[in-house]
């Protein structure tokens, strides 16, 4: 009798889990996003990393190394910001993916999780309003880093191609954040996912052509960044910004997002529903 007792409500909630209509897991996803943004309001010191992080490392690199890269562009510092925003973009929306993983972490240790799948709701819908209030930080802190550009002398000369690149970084970040939330419910601590996240993020950001070029680069390490998502997405986004080829790194980089969706989120749901 009791293990009957036991295994009943698990099946009964896979079930309803697949009966649940369209609307109703819009309207589900909906009341959990208004959720974490309450969490936010509540908490706003959560938000210091979007805040901080684009001003931080806009000042350290435009000042820092703007002088030296930008004369090796064939310029100076103010070729340099030219250079180096497109790419922070991009930056951005890898960096700022980890908190997704961190947060789902901590709500599992909270027990908020625990709740959540007790209740008669779209298990995917509590993943998804995490990814949506993820991305609007990730649209925070774009247009925090956008200010420091303009401030720094970065010259907004298409507004279209900035537009396009937010989309194109977006669509990027969503794919990454079904990483970190599969690390999030692996994972035993958010510290954890954090010391994940830096081995996977260092190599990624700073083996690519975010800060400088790639032309100096010993050829196993140029070979490294040419496969590199983090690359095409920022040599995509200069050239959507400030001109240049574009269609390549533009497919290269959907590619890569919607290869990165569909293997993981699977992954990231089953994980979700199957953790005990």
């Amino acid at each position: 009798m009791s293990a009957a007792t036991v295994t009943t409500p698990v099946s009964t909630s896979a079930s309803d889990d697949v009966r649940i209509p369209l609307r109703g897991h819009l309207r589900h996803t909906s009341a959990l996003i208004r959720r974490n943004l309450l969490w936010i309001r509540q908490d706003p010191e959560s938000m210091a990393d979007a805040l901080l992080m684009p001003v931080i490392f806009t000042l350290l690199f435009v000042f820092v190394f703007g002088g030296s890269i930008g004369q090796a562009l064939g310029g100076g510092q103010d070729q340099y910001v030219q250079y180096v925003i497109p790419g922070m973009i991009a930056m951005m929306s890898m960096t700022l993916s980890q908190g997704v993983g961190t947060g789902f972490s901590q709500d599992f240790n909270s027990g908020v999780m625990d709740r959540f799948r007790s209740l008669p709701i779209g298990r995917g819908s509590v993943l998804f309003a995490k990814i949506s209030v993820e991305l609007m930080r990730m649209l925070f802190a774009t247009a925090v880093l956008m200010i420091v550009a303009v401030l720094v002398g970065f010259d907004i000369t298409n507004w279209t191609g900035l537009l396009a690149t937010v989309a194109l970084s977006t669509a990027f970040a969503s794919s990454i954040m079904w990483v970190f939330l599969t690390l999030g419910v692996i994972m035993k601590s958010a510290q954890s996912v954090q010391a994940m996240g830096f081995l996977v993020l260092f190599p990624l950001q700073f083996g690519s052509s975010i800060f400088a070029p790639t032309g100096s680069m010993p050829g196993w390490l140029r070979a490294f960044t040419d496969y590199n998502p983090l690359s095409t997405l920022a040599d995509a986004a200069r050239g959507l910004m400030v001109g240049g080829p574009v269609a390549h790194d533009l497919w290269v980089t959907l590619a890569w997002s919607v290869a990165i969706t569909a293997i993981m989120a699977p992954v990231a749901i089953h994980k979700f529903k199957t953790k005990s």
